[in-house]
C-alpha cells in the first residue's frame, strides 16, 4: 500500500499533473509489485517562493520544473526494486512529459504494515 505525495511548482496543466500520477502508479505496479487499484496519491502545487529545491546538490543540475515524489510504503523491498522504481519514474516522466531526469526527486519512507488504516478506524494490515 504505497501512498504518494507529489509536489511541484505552480503553473502546470491538470493533464501534466495527471500524467505524473499515472507514471508513478505504473512504476509502482511494475517495479514495486503493488496490487492493481492500490492508488492513493495527493498532488500539490506550490508558489515558487514556497518550493525550494537545491539546484546543484550532489552535482545534479535541477531546474524550477523539479518534481518531488515521496512514497510511503510497507517496509521490505530490496535495493534493486527501489532502483527499478526510481528509474521507471524518471524514464516515464521524461518519455511522457519531456521532464528532465535530473528534475525527478524521489524519497521512499518505509513503515511497518500495522501503521496503516484504510478507513473505519481499523488497522487492516495489523496481525
Amino acid at each position: 500500500m504505497p501512498f504518494a505525495r507529489i509536489d511541484l511548482a505552480k503553473g502546470k496543466s491538470a493533464e501534466y499533473r495527471r500524467t505524473i500520477g499515472e507514471v508513478v502508479y505504473d512504476a509502482m505496479l511494475d517495479a514495486l509489485n503493488v496490487p492493481k487499484d492500490d492508488r492513493f496519491q495527493v498532488i500539490n502545487e506550490h508558489e515558487p517562493e514556497n518550493f525550494f529545491i537545491d539546484p546543484g546538490y550532489l552535482g545534479i543540475n535541477r531546474t524550477g520544473d523539479c518534481v518531488v515524489i515521496q512514497l510511503t510504503l510497507n517496509a521490505g523491498r530490496g535495493v534493486e526494486q527501489k532502483r527499478g522504481f526510481f528509474k521507471a519514474v524518471a524514464d516515464g516522466l521524461h518519455e511522457r512529459l519531456g521532464l528532465r531526469r535530473e528534475d525527478v526527486f524521489i524519497s521512499l519512507v518505509e513503515v511497518a504494515k500495522e501503521n496503516w488504516s484504510f478507513g473505519n478506524g481499523e488497522a487492516q494490515y495489523a496481525t
